[in-house]
């Protein structure tokens, strides 16, 4: 019973270390977003956001697990605002296969 016990216990810390990785990577991922997109505005050139997109999405993924689903998360919240608002179907198109290369 100990030694179940023990085992219950250690693979629990082990998953938590898990899950605290995949945050970190997550919220590592968030920040290369983040930069991607500032730098997209500063840059104000126009046709140049797939790029961004594709540098973005590249950054994160290159994190792990964690950062792959963030790039993942917002890149479709973006794209889903941008529909809402009344962007072009055919950007929103360019923009998934941007993210799809990054």
């Amino acid at each position: 019973m100990k030694l179940l016990t023990g085992l219950i216990f250690f693979s629990l810390i082990l998953g938590a270390r898990g899950l605290l990785s995949f945050l970190g990577e997550a919220a590592g991922g968030a920040w290369d977003m983040w930069n991607a997109y500032t730098d997209m505005r500063e840059a104000n050139y126009i046709g140049a956001d797939k790029y961004f997109h594709a540098r973005g999405n590249y950054d994160a993924a290159q994190r792990g697990p964690g950062g792959a689903w963030a790039a993942e998360v917002i890149s479709n919240t973006r794209e889903k605002i941008q529909s809402w608002m009344g962007h072009g179907a055919e950007d929103t198109i360019a923009d998934q296969e941007a993210n799809e290369w990054g």
